[in-house]
């Protein structure tokens, strides 16, 4: 990724309706070049989506919470299944050390918390949950700064 990728990416971000002609006035750059560039990036899996990013704060969901997995061994794919189908789960990652998973959950309150804990303990491939729920986000997702550094890495 050069500066004008990361110039191109940092723009989208800021402005994610902009069009194609404004992205390259705004660049300095051809229409054309812009084009080429966002079809790179696209294809090579540095641009995943174009979609709006949403709240989950704004969908009635204001509770984040963190919650670790212990899975029953050899039944990662089970649970990973059940998981899947609990809406309230935006993200699954495998994790090492002491826990399997991690799982990024929103509620609508801790009673409505404790029942999705209860659904995600419900699946006999999960042994083990911990939960921590947020208190407040410090420093929101952010990708600018590493797109920035990225091509400063070289």
């Amino acid at each position: 990724m050069d500066e004008l990728d990361a110039r191109l990416l940092v723009t989208m971000r800021a402005h994610p309706r902009i069009g194609l002609t404004e992205l390259a006035r705004l660049l300095g750059v051809a229409r054309g070049t812009v084009q080429a560039r966002v079809e790179k990036l696209t294809a090579r899996g540095v641009i995943v989506d174009f979609g709006p990013t949403v709240s989950a704060a704004g969908t009635g969901h204001p509770i984040l919470a963190f919650v670790w997995l212990q899975i029953a061994q050899g039944r990662l794919a089970e649970a990973v299944q059940a998981l899947h189908d609990v809406p309230q789960i935006l993200e699954v990652h495998g994790t090492s050390g002491q826990h399997d998973l991690l799982c990024r959950v929103v509620a609508r309150s801790t009673d409505h918390l404790q029942e999705v804990i209860a659904r995600i303990l419900a699946s006999p491939a999960v042994q083990r949950t911990d939960t921590t729920i947020a208190l407040s986000t410090q420093i929101p997702y952010r990708i600018e700064p590493l797109i920035a550094s990225s091509h400063e890495e070289r």
